[in-house]
């Protein structure tokens, strides 16, 4: 029964910190674009096109392309050719997306905002808005299907320029970092995430699925939508507000109670629940200059007296008198 009775209690505990409303740290502020931002997401961009430009012209990348492609790395090391095949599924849409959605959609649930879950919706949406309609557009043919040597292999309907899986993997990835609840995660998630989407571009090269040229190309897209999200945290704030009226319309057309809402919008301050027991004690009121008290009275400061203003020690011995002791200045007789 006791154990019964610990187990009840303690689930009580935890189901009552999670339907605590709102339960986002107060700490977090919704990323703005700032100056450094657009600075960073403008040079990204010059060096997007940049790489399309080279790429076009058949300059020293495009050599360099196939110099690679005819070094063919998965010969060189064909015993990391198991493991690859493996950890390039990091870069994949779909088993990514469903882990990364898991995790969010808890944070979600446990923070009662749609904001994680909406914000990786919102940059799935733009990752293959752009980097499909790039490689519908220039239509590039992969290693495995060139045609001719030394070529750029553009419009002949391919559909590997840039590399998904790299841009994928920094989407993906990034945006747990983007949703960090503390600047120190932040910047670790921040590298693993870099980490990982640069070694599944470097597998795809290994494997011999994409061009070197394709793979710097999914980097800098997936880092430019990385850069872009904070121009869209406006629209994640109106779908989030509006999702929780239709929920509470509903609610009140099947007669259920319709809660407060706990849509927090921007940064929020929160002021934690305070028990009887957690109140702290009262304040104690400042002790007067004036008092006297013995015990306190050495830690006052107190103003530089001459020798003539300080108190003179009462004449005589404080020790209690004994037989055996003579006053100073005086001959002890001699013991017989």
């Amino acid at each position: 029964m006791r154990t019964e009775r610990i187990v009840t209690r303690r689930l009580d505990r935890v189901f009552a910190r999670l339907d605590r409303e709102p339960e986002r740290p107060a700490h977090i502020d919704v990323p703005r674009m700032s100056r450094h931002r657009v600075v960073l997401f403008t040079a990204t961009l010059a060096f997007y096109l940049a790489i399309v430009w080279a790429v076009v012209i058949s300059s020293w990348l495009v050599r360099l392309d196939w110099q690679v492609m005819f070094f063919r790395p998965y010969q060189q090391w064909p015993q990391i050719h198991a493991f690859l095949d493996y950890y390039v599924v990091l870069g994949q849409r779909g088993p990514t997306a469903v882990m990364v959605a898991a995790w969010l959609g808890w944070r979600s649930w446990r923070q009662h905002t749609l904001r994680p879950l909406l914000t990786l919706a919102i940059s799935l949406l733009l990752l293959n808005i752009t980097v499909g309609a790039a490689k519908l557009g220039m239509g590039r043919l992969g290693p495995h299907y060139a045609t001719v040597i030394g070529s750029n292999e553009m419009g002949l309907g391919g559909d590997i320029f840039p590399s998904g899986h790299t841009a994928n993997a920094v989407v993906t990835w990034g945006i747990l970092a983007y949703l960090a609840s503390s600047p120190r995660a932040r910047r670790w998630l921040s590298a693993l995430s870099a980490v990982t989407s640069l070694g599944v571009g470097l597998t795809t090269v290994y494997l011999g699925t994409h061009w070197l040229s394709d793979v710097l190309l999914g980097w800098a897209a997936g880092l430019l939508i990385m850069l872009a999200l904070p121009w869209f945290e406006p629209l994640v704030t109106k779908a989030e507000t509006t999702l929780f009226d239709l929920r509470d319309r509903w609610r009140a057309r099947r007669g259920r109670p319709v809660p407060e809402p706990a849509v927090p919008v921007g940064p929020v301050v929160l002021t934690p629940r305070v028990t009887p027991a957690d109140q702290p004690a009262p304040a104690r009121e400042p002790v007067a200059t004036t008092r006297t008290s013995r015990g306190l009275a050495h830690l006052a400061p107190a103003p530089h007296t001459s020798r003539s203003e300080r108190p003179v020690t009462p004449a005589g011995s404080r020790r209690p008198p004994h037989a055996d002791r003579v006053p100073r200045g005086t001959t002890q007789p001699a013991r017989p």
